[in-house]
């Protein structure tokens, strides 16, 4: 399984996703600064990897200053810095709720522990570097249990056959977290229990996840795979030849009411799923779910460059087999084009079979409502 997220003692390295399927490099973060850039610039992404990485980003910059014996012995002056920081990296990536939620809670550790009689600043750090790396393994086991439930469900709900074929948007695999993935561990389960015929990725312009993450990492696992351009999605659930039976998509804030905000084309992808009586998905660890956030309406959407929508990088002709390879940029719009560049859009809870969660899937009740918050005690929730 690839491992976009080392950490050790300090040490944090991550695989830089810009230059992935070219290049495989890792590039040390050492700070929350760093881990700003690294999220912001997009080295880094997928809503669980996010909140990971600017976690373990303070967790190394404080056992730099702890190295160098530069803690404080006062609790408050740690608090202070730890928050400070925390909200500080919180701004790389609005819309990505796991990141403000990991924020949250560490920042309330942190004030707690503040509190304590006796308490010292170097303690403090040690409480927050130790609850860091437990979210880094926490994700990994929420996201083979997710995979394992949606692969469940699916099997129960979408197949007409022994087997089923996916389709599935962006990345969300183990580049997008600590490991595994949500929909893509969806895809990755139903392939460990043989029952996957075949999984599909679009490209998801204008960022291309799907085609230099997702399908980088399809091939790397050696699962049956198919590329398809965006607009090619119509037409492949319209094939009955090829009988896709399920979308599964991740999300970067799901909604108290079941709307998600997800990979700019993700709406599209369920409403073409609706038109084709095809099973929409939506897979995502419960820190994904803001319950503060009553419906998408009120979710910020994020707008990238224009740059992204207007040129493209990849590999100079001729230096995609040698040691050496440089990335071009080439420019492919007309001059001067004004350019909208959302990088997510909001699919209604109505569109949307089922969110699968690593307690099990959530459906609507019979008055078509998700309960998410029913989700949090495990009373909805289904396998």
């Amino acid at each position: 399984m690839l491992q976009a997220i080392k950490y050790n003692q300090g040490n944090l390295e991550i695989l830089d996703q810009l230059q992935l399927p070219f290049v495989e490099k890792y590039i040390p973060i050492k700070s929350a600064e760093d881990g700003w850039h690294a999220i912001k610039d997009m080295k880094v992404r997928g809503a669980p990897a996010i909140a990971i990485v600017a976690m373990l980003a303070l967790s190394a910059e404080l056992h730099l200053l702890r190295a160098a014996n530069n803690v404080s012995e006062s609790p408050e002056e740690i608090r202070n810095l730890i928050v400070t920081k925390l909200d500080y990296l919180v701004t790389s990536r609005p819309t990505a709720v796991n990141l403000s939620d990991a924020a949250r809670k560490l920042s309330t550790l942190t004030t707690t522990q503040a509190t304590r009689p006796g308490v010292t600043g170097p303690e403090i750090v040690e409480s927050f570097i130790q609850a860091a790396q437990e979210m880094l393994g926490k994700d990994l086991e929420d996201n083979q249990r997710i995979g394992h439930h949606g692969a469940e469900w699916i099997m129960t709900h979408a197949t007409k056959s022994d087997t089923v074929s996916v389709l599935t948007h962006c990345n969300t695999g183990s580049l997008a977290t600590s490991g595994y993935g949500t929909a893509l561990g969806v895809i990755r389960s139903l392939s460990s229990k043989n029952v996957l015929r075949h999984a599909y990725c679009t490209e998801t312009r204008p960022y291309n996840q799907g085609s230099r993450l997702t399908a980088f990492e399809l091939v790397h696992d050696k699962i049956p795979a198919t590329l398809i351009t965006d607009s090619m999605a119509a037409a492949l659930l319209a094939d009955a030849k090829v009988g896709v039976g399920a979308i599964v998509v991740g999300a970067d804030r799901v909604a108290a009411n079941g709307d998600t905000a997800n990979k700019i084309g993700t709406y599209g992808l369920a409403v073409l799923a609706k038109h084709h009586g095809i099973k929409f998905l939506v897979a995502a660890p419960l820190t994904t779910i803001d319950l503060a956030t009553s419906s998408g309406s009120d979710i910020i959407i994020e707008q990238r460059p224009e740059s992204e929508v207007t040129s493209i990088k990849g590999p100079r002709d001729g230096t995609e087999a040698t040691d050496t390879v440089v990335l071009d940029t080439v420019r492919i719009a007309a001059p001067g084009i004004g350019v909208w560049n959302p990088a997510f859009d909001i699919t209604p809870a109505a569109l949307i079979d089922g969110i699968i969660t690593e307690v099990g899937v959530v459906e609507k009740d019979p008055t078509g409502h998700f309960d998410m918050a029913g989700l949090f005690n495990n009373s909805t929730a289904r396998s």
